[in-house]
């Protein structure tokens, strides 16, 4: 194959990695993997960190914890096997006259480990550095060995680009070696960064101090050596800030035009004429607080306007958001219109069914539930009178989302949990009407930063103050050790008067092993521990009916202990429960973990969450549970959440909506974020946004599809 030369190419940063010098179809297929396919995929795949080759470190000065590159001499090899597990590794002792340190390889051939590593032979080692007690080890470190009769001068000289620097380190695949990877991303670098654009407006460019993208670029990859090593490994150089604040701004730009275009299409315009919201206020056993009364105005403020809503409620557990999109809901039915509920579980959609089907039926209203796996009958009939307007409001799960399901006429969307929807499933409930009201609630309280990436195009309401009432719940972590004495605090809050909950993890939703830890846990409750206490059990495979008898009956004290899996993770409200008891805690997210605890501490007696762990919980496990000992601030548990597992874990990846940054950091470079929405928004209202051709056709080529821009041009 011939290879394409840079000026050749009418579109150079779209050529092919396989025309690239010494990459041919099978590394071209390895790099695929990395979801590389084109120079500008090369140009944009970061090192994940550097390498200080500079000089190498003595061992005896060598970093715990921090990845070295020293020089050596092997003084010992051969396969051993460790004292407790009796596993075989492959262990070399290597010295460079100041100390010693153990090299280690769990995974190996042995035959090709004694041809490769003899006594006597010198090599240059990189690895990560650790310590236990006083013998420091390094894990598969890389090896690169010297001729028998080279200096280490003469092998630094040998290859200029590998020492006396700061190397960048790459992600790899199988069957690419960091060498290799250097030589290609070296060869993209050297070729085709002059190509990339820079196309922010210059007055951002000054305000900002950033760099063309193609310096920056370069600077990343091959950093000049009065970079602070440090500062690189943190994201901290002016290169890095100005590649993000790029990719910031223009997917900020988009959210600002897709929010500016939802306000411009023409809504439905409601009055607010309290035919319903009066009597259902009428029937609670509370007032509203102000919070949750100064967010309904924020909704009818904008139900009154010309354009259609699009806000999302946050709040924490226990804060009111039900009752808020309750009385939305009444107003759009208020207005001859249909409303629509979408959570993102059928357990979760049922929940919500119970309790808007209650209020509604007080009202001489009719709500239905639209689920994935229905009796053909009876989702026909639902569908029947769905599209007949016999329906008030439905609540289903994505079902609700699919071809088939029509309106008479759809007035407002009301998406649950939304972190686990993303933009275009409201794109496509919005289609199910002429331009609805839409609004989004979460009760999983998410950092400001992330909130500004993935619905950056609603606007937002939080309620931030409880239901008066509501007490602390004091957080405890046992293990199955203490479990004797959990049982006994249990005991007492049943001889008290109150009632309790024993959680059981839900595996999965299809799987019938939730079904039996709860079923076989309520049965050795019921005759071993607790043979005086009154118990329930609740599950996910229990019609809705059934579901809701035992939470009325719980709810009337006829139930002493509710045995169940996380179906009661939301919307069960019994202030005399002051018992939360979860088994198998570490198995639970921190987001679910929050919810359990705010079922309990509703009444005015002091409520207790116990967080059982079981021996196998892991050291993330250990980090989340204690998180959750520390702090009742759902905000902070986010966060923490975040640090854990990461944005995409965090909301659930791949229907989460979160955009793929490329070279961002949400949790780094939260900063940046906001400076370059402010600037986004502004720009997005001004005439030289308006005559720019250029920053609209690269905002079309970069987020066009993914926010459903349909028409930036």
């Amino acid at each position: 194959m011939t290879k394409v030369s840079a000026d050749q190419s009418r579109q150079p940063l779209s050529t092919p990695v396989a025309h690239l010098k010494g990459v041919g179809p099978r590394l071209a297929e390895k790099l695929a993997k990395l979801n590389i396919h084109t120079v500008e995929d090369l140009l944009y795949t970061l090192p994940h960190r550097y390498e200080d080759r500079r000089e190498f470190r003595k061992i005896a000065h060598l970093r715990d914890s921090v990845h070295e590159v020293f020089f050596g001499e092997i003084l010992a090899c051969g396969e051993a096997t460790t004292s407790r597990s009796r596993r075989k590794l492959f262990e070399v002792v290597v010295s460079d006259g100041t100390g010693q340190i153990v090299l280690k390889w769990f995974h190996y051939r042995k035959d090709w480990m004694n041809k490769r590593f003899v006594v006597g032979q010198r090599a240059v080692f990189t690895g990560e550095v650790k310590r236990y007690g006083a013998i420091r080890e390094v894990h598969h470190p890389d090896v690169e060995f010297l001729a028998p009769d080279q200096s280490l001068a003469d092998y630094q000289s040998s290859d200029p680009l590998a020492f006396g620097r700061i190397l960048p380190v790459y992600p790899l695949t199988e069957g690419l070696t960091q060498y290799a990877a250097r030589k290609i991303w070296k060869q993209a670098v050297d070729l085709f960064v002059r190509y990339v654009p820079s196309c922010l407006p210059d007055f951002l460019v000054k305000k900002h101090g950033l760099l063309p993208l193609a310096d920056a670029l370069l600077q990343i990859h091959w950093p000049s050596n009065e970079v602070h090593i440090e500062q690189l490994e943190a994201g901290r150089t002016p290169a890095l800030h100005s590649l993000v604040y790029d990719e910031f701004f223009f997917l900020e730009l988009g959210l600002a035009l897709k929010r500016r275009g939802i306000v411009m299409e023409p809504g439905i315009t409601f009055t607010v004429n309290h035919k319903y919201t009066k009597p259902l206020a009428a029937l609670l056993p509370y007032r509203l607080t102000a919070a949750q009364r100064r967010v309904l105005g924020e909704i009818k403020h904008d139900l009154m306007s010309a354009h259609p809503m699009n806000r999302l409620i946050q709040g924490d557990v226990g804060c009111g958001k039900t009752i808020v999109a309750m009385m939305t809901a009444l107003v759009a039915i208020e207005n001859d219109t249909q409303v629509a509920v979408v959570a993102p579980t059928e357990i979760l959609a049922e929940q919500h069914y119970l309790q808007f089907h209650g209020w509604l039926e007080q009202l001489g209203l009719q709500a239905a539930l639209l689920r994935g796996k229905m009796p053909v009958a009876e989702k026909r009939q639902v569908l029947e009178e769905l599209r007949a307007g016999q329906v008030n409001l439905v609540v289903g799960t994505h079902a609700v989302l699919q071809e088939g399901v029509e309106f008479r006429k759809l007035g407002l969307g009301i998406i649950d949990e939304q972190h686990r929807f993303g933009v275009r499933q409201r794109a496509v409930l919005r289609e199910k009407g002429t331009h609805p009201h839409i609004l989004v609630m979460t009760a999983t309280p998410i950092p400001r930063t992330l909130s500004l990436t993935v619905y950056g195009d609603l606007a937002l309401s939080v309620i931030d103050e409880m239901p008066p009432g509501r007490t602390p719940v004091e957080t405890i972590v046992a293990s199955d050790a203490q479990r004797g004495r959990v049982y006994t605090r249990v005991r007492q809050e049943i001889d008290k008067g109150h009632q309790a909950y024993i959680v059981y993890p839900l595996v999965e939703e299809s799987e019938k092993s939730d079904l039996l830890a709860a079923t076989e846990g309520a049965e050795k409750l019921k005759n071993d521990i607790f043979p005086q206490a009154r118990l329930g059990l609740l599950h996910g495979r229990m019609k809705p009916a059934e579901k809701e008898e035992i939470m009325t009956r719980f709810k009337n004290r006829e139930i002493d202990i509710l045995v169940a899996t996380t179906v009661i993770e939301v919307g069960i409200d019994v202030p005399n429960a002051t018992v939360m008891l979860v088994e198998h805690a570490e198995r639970f997210g921190l987001a679910q973990l929050h919810q359990l605890r705010g079922r309990v501490g509703r009444g005015e007696a002091g409520s207790i969450c116990i967080l059982l762990k079981s021996y196998k919980c892991s050291e993330d496990g250990e980090k989340r549970l204690e998180v959750m000992r520390s702090t009742n601030d759902g905000f902070r548990i986010a966060e923490a959440d975040l640090e854990i597992r990461g944005p995409g874990e965090f909301l659930g990846t791949r229907q989460s909506g979160l955009p793929d940054f490329r070279v961002a950091n949400i949790l780094r470079d939260g900063r940046i974020l906001e400076n370059a929405r402010q600037d986004a928004f502004a720009y997005a209202e001004s005439l030289e946004f308006r005559e720019s051709k250029q920053i609209r056709s690269v905002l079309k080529e970069r987020w066009g599809n993914r926010l459903e821009l349909a028409s930036i041009g």
